[in-house]
């Protein structure tokens, strides 16, 4: 690795954090992060930077530049995805013109846009214009925190990320799925934050029925970030009465029913201000898991947290569709026979190197988190 490449992937590492934070606010649009540097006696240093804003706009590359200034003359523009070569319905210059216009002599950027029919359109259009690109710079990372917008352009769904909390005995619930406390208060507030970093929060009525959540973000500051709440409800027994329908006009709660269920229930729900929608079934009667997926990402939703259920993980996983899984395991045991955490069909594909990979293990309050990611 030259001087160059590790100062490339430091900026770029900024670039990418500095993405982050706007996870879950800027659906349909990906989370893009910018970052303007210009060379002084010392060495390179940061004079704007720039994240794609909630609801999409302004791009990251636009605000990087508006707070750079003349400063970006001869700089570098450090990008997570391929700035846009196309003018959007909403009006506004693509983030091509705006690197060209702010004198930028060099570009970095970590990835193709992944619509295959223009990606590499904006790289080649900047190098017409003499400007130095370098692509590929922490491209892997780069494909992590944009494989919600990946797969919605490739494939038309969401990305999907299943969480699940077990028992040290590897339980979920109680006897007979009686509610328990697993978690540690410090995992129950990164939960918060994963709610607060993706577009919707999925479970299936079971839970619901069981629990009665609200599946808001309740961290002081963040409670606007509240996602969508989608609840897989084949037959709409969702109660009007419940906190999602009570809330529905402060935080949207999508519902998706099977074309079969009875219209009296939604009718109930939509004058609740719960918006209900409707997919075929399976074979098994439930919800077609993909065809739900499909019409969120119709609906612009590139990244979806599920906390459904044991059940629903081992159906997501087998589908094919959970691509990130996350296993927390707490300090305290059950001590009897409750339900299963990790069915077997997910503790197979989990220990199958083929199919997921043991991306990073942390330690939050008493939980050990294993996260894994879907190879593919």
């Amino acid at each position: 690795m030259t001087d160059q490449d590790a100062v490339d992937r430091h900026f770029m590492a900024e670039a990418l954090r500095h993405g982050a934070t706007h996870l879950g606010a800027t659906w349909p649009n990906p989370s893009v992060g910018a970052i303007v540097t210009r060379e002084t006696e010392t060495g390179p240093v940061i004079v704007g930077r720039g994240v794609t804003q909630p609801g999409g706009r302004p791009h990251g590359e636009a605000q990087a530049f508006a707070e750079a200034g003349t400063a970006a003359m001869g700089g570098t523009l450090y990008v997570t995805l391929e700035p846009c070569s196309h003018r959007s319905v909403r009006g506004g210059i693509p983030c091509v013109e705006h690197t060209i216009l702010s004198g930028v002599r060099r570009v970095v950027s970590a990835m193709a846009d992944p619509n295959p029919f223009i990606a590499g359109l904006g790289h080649a259009l900047l190098r017409s214009a003499g400007l130095e690109v370098v692509t590929g710079v922490m491209e892997e990372e780069a494909q992590r925190a944009h494989r919600g917008h990946v797969l919605r352009i490739t494939q038309g769904r969401p990305m999907v990320t299943f969480k699940i909390a077990r028992t040290a005995d590897g339980y979920a619930g109680g006897p007979g799925g009686t509610p328990i406390k697993v978690s540690s208060d410090e995992a129950m507030l990164w939960v918060h934050r994963q709610r607060a970093h993706h577009d919707a929060i999925m479970l299936g009525i079971g839970s619901v029925l069981a629990d009665d959540p609200q599946l808001t973000v309740r961290i002081p500051g963040l409670e606007a970030r509240s996602p969508v709440r989608v609840i897989l409800d084949s037959h709409l027994k969702l109660p009007p009465g419940s906190r999602l329908a009570r809330t529905a006009r402060q935080v949207p709660v999508w519902v998706i029913a099977a074309e079969t269920a009875p219209i009296e229930p939604e009718l109930a729900l939509v004058d609740a201000g719960v918006e209900v929608m409707r997919v075929a079934a399976g074979a098994d009667g439930h919800l077609d898991l993909a065809a739900a997926l499909t019409l969120l990402g119709t609906r612009g939703i590139t990244r979806v947290f599920s906390e459904g259920g044991p059940r629903i993980g081992e159906k997501l996983a087998l589908a094919g569709l959970a691509d990130e899984i996350v296993v927390s395991t707490s300090a305290r045991a059950l001590g009897e026979t409750g339900i299963v955490a990790v069915r077997p069909d997910l503790a197979r594909m989990l220990a199958s190197p083929d199919l997921y990979r043991l991306a990073e293990t942390e330690l939050i309050g008493d939980d050990r988190f294993e996260h894994f990611v879907r190879r593919g």
